[in-house]
């Protein structure tokens, strides 16, 4: 099989732990070279790269790169993208793509004017349960979806030097960080979100950005949904649950948003279409069934999904630089909301 060869800009944090032995897994990746400022040797050590540098213009001006992936903080984003699109690359960046709406467009601009792909590195919408749902809403299992939940929180003390906790580098917190990810999800699940409003706060940790946001959402089809996303919630204490309600059943997960491959995913439909039961009650056995989904690294099928794109020269259809800017558009509308306490439309 033919492979894209692809270099990682920021081949630490995220990169390091996740999405490179994700890479490492796909059948049409070849990596061939890493960047990063820090331990970039044992970095290229550790996942046997002849290639490392320090500076990501040396990285771009490899030959044998074709394409890139983006896991530098958030601040940087743009400035890369740019270079990576005039240098010819094709690039998967990770969310947040940029820090503003502003910025989005200038990056997808970038790209589009340099004839390549842009896909932005949200992977919860790869993972194999999320896709199963996806499958289960469309065939009409669960008739109208009416109101989802989507919870994401981890324990993110103060640490220094830590980008996320500087909105200056980052954005913002668990609202720019985890929340989007969500919205992410949600849209794939069930169309546009038309109306937002959001709560942001710091709760527990003293950092600039939010360590709390939760967010209300109307859909373009009158679906209702919350996000929560805190960075100041034990890991053990959250099962990073996703409930979906509809008029003909709900599905529910555990354990399927966040960074693993798992989780259990189950469903009930076939409802609705009995009458007004006045007895209420809540003790009756819900017959809830597995949904089946057969586990894969959700960062492998995301940047295998990538490589196929520049292989077929068929551009991304999911999470898209268009994509990308609305995701950006919701996110500071919802930012615009935790300021004025004002419901903001998209």
């Amino acid at each position: 099989m033919k492979k894209v060869k692809i270099g990682v800009i920021g081949a630490g944090g995220i990169a390091r732990r996740r999405t490179i032995p994700g890479m490492l897994l796909a059948d049409n990746i070849e990596l061939t070279a890493v960047m990063d400022i820090m331990k970039i040797d044992e970095i290229a050590a550790e996942f046997k790269v002849k290639k490392a540098y320090d500076k990501v213009e040396d990285l771009l001006a490899d030959p044998n790169v074709e394409a890139v992936y983006i896991a530098t903080p958030a601040s940087k984003h743009l400035e890369q993208i740019q270079m990576a699109a005039a240098a010819g690359k094709h690039i998967l960046c990770e969310k947040p793509l940029t820090m503003k709406v502003e910025e989005a467009i200038q990056a997808v601009a970038a790209c589009k004017k340099a004839g390549v792909y842009l896909q932005e590195g949200y992977m919860m919408t790869f993972h194999a349960a999320h896709q199963a749902i996806r499958k289960a809403i469309d065939e009409g299992k669960i008739g109208k979806p009416v109101y989802m939940r989507a919870q994401l929180s981890c324990w993110y003390p103060p640490i220094p030097g830590a980008w996320r906790q500087d909105p200056a580098k980052g954005g913002g917190g668990s609202l720019i960080d985890m929340a989007t990810h969500l919205y992410d999800l949600l849209e794939f699940f069930n169309g546009p979100i038309r109306k937002i409003v959001a709560l942001t706060g710091n709760q527990v940790q003293n950092y600039k950005s939010e360590d709390s946001s939760t967010s209300l959402l109307e859909f373009a089809n009158g679906t209702h949904a919350t996000v929560d996303a805190f960075f100041c919630v034990p890991d053990e204490a959250t099962k990073t649950r996703l409930e979906i309600y509809g008029s003909k059943g709900a599905i529910f997960t555990e354990g399927t948003i966040g960074q693993s491959q798992a989780g259990v995913a189950e469903i009930i439909s076939g409802l609705g279409d009995g009458g007004y039961d006045a007895q209420q009650s809540k003790d009756v056995v819900r017959t809830f069934q597995p949904l089946p989904f057969t586990p894969k690294n959700p960062y492998t099928a995301e940047c295998e999904y990538f490589a196929n794109c520049i292989l077929t020269g068929k551009a991304p259809e999911v999470n898209t630089g268009e994509n990308a800017i609305r995701i950006m558009r919701i996110t500071q509308k919802a930012y615009e909301s935790a300021n004025d306490g004002v419901v903001k439309t998209i």
